[in-house]
Parts: structure tokens; C-alpha cells; sequence
């Protein structure tokens, strides 16, 4: 607001308005940098203390008897659902907490915890864990004979028991029926390309002159008396599943 100026020269001002300055006092403006430096001091140290907690393991898997690896075994932080498994020679590397729980578990042995120490130096941790090995109980099987004596005879007779995984690996390798398969089936080109060079190589040996004819070789001849006299050129059945010698 401006003055006004009356006749007489008098200047006349409106009175001014009082004015009133809040001043924090200085203890309470030390407490607030206090709390301020506090906070910042428990973040950073909540940042450290989580990055120092952490912890990478790096361990194997073996077993309590003969210290042999154990592959594919899984390990899982307990109440967590993170974890990894072993390779084929029983290693792990895992990262986790200190104070948490390890389970480890296998098919065939014993379920484990280890708990991880909290007074680790460093982030990280070698251990080897034994694993024991577990005894499995089957249920039980009754086996029951046959009603009557007939219907033993039929199934003997007539039921068609299939082969085991043994008995087809026995036929599939035995020797007398290679040797059929062999003499039946029509060669492959690499069975064609080694008699083709045979053949070649028995030219070249008589190469620039008439082979001798076998007929009038006398071991020949001896060899085919032999088999004669032992009956070699008989008919027989022959049958693959039986020693025919």
C-alpha cells in the first residue's frame, strides 16, 4: 500500500502489520541432522551386510562306503524354491545365504541337511558331502499254483510266455544264425568293394600267364576226400538254435 499525501503536507501512511519469525531452535535442528545421518548409515550398511552374506559353494557328492560320485543328485535350499543337481562326477556350485539349509537327496540314498556357517570369511565355501545308501522294501509277492493239474498241462502246452530282454540279446548274437544272415543276405557296398579288390589282387598275381586250374591240385583233392568220408555233402536240417557238430 502507498502513502497518501493530505493538504497540509502531511504525509499519512497506513500503519504496518506486525510480523512474527518462527526460529527453530538449535537442538531441535540437531536431532534432525542426526536422524537424516542415521538413516543413510543404516542403508548403506544394510547394502553391505546383504552383499557380505552371500556365499557361492562349490562342493561333490560322493558316497559313505566307497567314495564313489554320485551323479544327478539334487540340491535344494530349504523353503526355497531354487537348487541345482550334480554333474556326471558328482560336482555342484550353488550360491545361497549364510545360515540356510541345504537338502540333498538321490535316488537310492538317504536324504541330507547341511546347514551353511554364518562365520564364512569370504563368498567362498568347498564342502563335500557323503551320501549314505538306502535300502528299499519292495511289497510282497504271493505267487499261487495252478487250480488242477489239467490246467497246468495247457498252459504249459499253449501259453505264450514272451522273451526276456536276455534271451532276445542270446538270439540275436548267436553264432549259427550270423552265419545264415551271413550267407543269405546280399552284400553292402563296402563287403562288394573288398571282393571286388580280393579278386584283383589274385589276377595280379598271375598277371602276363594262365592261372593253373584247381583241378589238378592234389591238397585240393585231398581236402575234398576228407570231407567225404565225413559226411559234409549229407543232407541235413538244418537249424539255427542247435549245434549241429
Amino acid at each position: 500500500m502507498f502513502c497518501e499525501v493530505i493538504k497540509k503536507g502531511v504525509v499519512m501512511c497506513p500503519p504496518r502489520k506486525k510480523v512474527t519469525l518462527y526460529i527453530m531452535p538449535m537442538r531441535s535442528c540437531y536431532n534432525t541432522v542426526l536422524l537424516l545421518l542415521a538413516l543413510l548409515a543404516a542403508r548403506v550398511s544394510n547394502a553391505q551386510t546383504g552383499y557380505d552374506n552371500i556365499v557361492q559353494i562349490n562342493g561333490v557328492v560322493m558316497t559313505a562306503d566307497s567314495l564313489r560320485a554320485v551323479p544327478g543328485a539334487t540340491i535344494q535350499v530349504k523353503n526355497k524354491n531354487r537348487g541345482v543337481e550334480t554333474e556326471y562326477n558328482g560336482v555342484f556350485s550353488i550360491v545361497v545365504y549364510k545360515g540356510d539349509t541345504l537338502q540333498f537327496s538321490s535316488v537310492g540314498y538317504r536324504p541330507k541337511e547341511y546347514v551353511v556357517p554364518r562365520n564364512i570369511d569370504g563368498q567362498y565355501y568347498s564342502m563335500i558331502q557323503l551320501m549314505v545308501q538306502d535300502t528299499f522294501y519292495l511289497p510282497e509277492t504271493i505267487i499261487r499254483p495252478l487250480p488242477t493239474k489239467e490246467a497246468f498241462d495247457y498252459a504249459f502246452k499253449y501259453w505264450d510266455i514272451p522273451n526276456d530282454q536276455y534271451e532276445l540279446a542270446r538270439r540275436n548274437t548267436d553264432a549259427y544264425l550270423l552265419r545264415m544272415l551271413a550267407y543269405t543276405l546280399p552284400m553292402d557296398g563296402r563287403e562288394a568293394q573288398s571282393r571286388a579288390l580280393r579278386k584283383q589282387a589274385n589276377e595280379a598275381v598271375y598277371y602276363g600267364q594262365r592261372p593253373p586250374f584247381q583241378i589238378f591240385n592234389p591238397i585240393a583233392w585231398g581236402e575234398f576226400f576228407e570231407a567225404w568220408k565225413r559226411g559234409d555233402y549229407r543232407k541235413k536240417k538244418y537249424n539255427p538254435y542247435r549245434n549241429n557238430n
